[in-house]
């Protein structure tokens, strides 16, 4: 599932909707946690000529988001 659809889960759902504050920053939270140790794993060299925002383009790519 995109970010754009599990934010958009949490809009609808009204379930959600007492904390929807809370479960969007759950979200961010996975995302940013599961972005930062997929490139302590990746294997560019060196990784300092590449800037963040490639980074994040490809770990989006790569995961489907």
């Amino acid at each position: 599932m995109t970010l754009k659809e599990k934010f958009k889960e949490v809009l609808i759902n009204p379930i959600w909707q007492m904390t929807m504050i809370d479960k969007q920053m759950e979200i961010a939270d996975d995302f940013a946690i599961g972005f930062a140790e997929w490139c302590l794993k990746i294997k560019f060299e060196p990784i300092e000529n590449i800037s963040v925002k490639r980074l994040l383009e490809i770990y989006k790519k790569e995961k489907g988001l």
